[in-house]
């Protein structure tokens, strides 16, 4: 239940992200955005803790920003995932769009999970 929770949370920051970023456009409707939730939800759930413990040093010394770095590099590595396994996803034009993206979805995610306590 936990999962399908983060899911939603997720798929509402994509589709949040789709809408304010320019550089991030969702393709196959609604259904883009669903399935790049889909497979984001499943790298923050087992490679992004790995990445974050191998990161921690340099997360120190950037106080933090790494952090972003390594969610916008996810957020990549998610959207290539569903185009190439699912055919649908979000397409990203450019690294600075999937770094302003992530950042959306990060604090989107957070608020809806500090008020729904979903996704937790």
């Amino acid at each position: 239940m936990a999962f399908l929770g983060e899911w939603l949370v997720t798929f509402v920051a994509t589709i949040c992200a789709v809408n304010l970023v320019p550089g991030i456009v969702s393709v196959g409707g609604w259904v883009g955005p669903l399935a790049c939730a889909l497979v984001l939800s499943l790298i923050n759930m087992s490679i992004k803790p790995i990445l974050q413990a191998i990161g921690l040093p340099l997360s120190v010394l950037t106080l933090g920003l790494f952090y972003l770095i390594v969610n916008a590099l996810l957020l990549e590595l998610s959207s290539w995932l569903s185009f190439t396994v699912l055919g649908v996803g979000i397409f990203i034009q450019s690294f600075w769009s999937a770094f302003l993206g992530a950042i959306i979805i990060s604090l989107v995610s957070t608020i809806i999970s500090a008020i729904t306590g979903l996704g937790k």
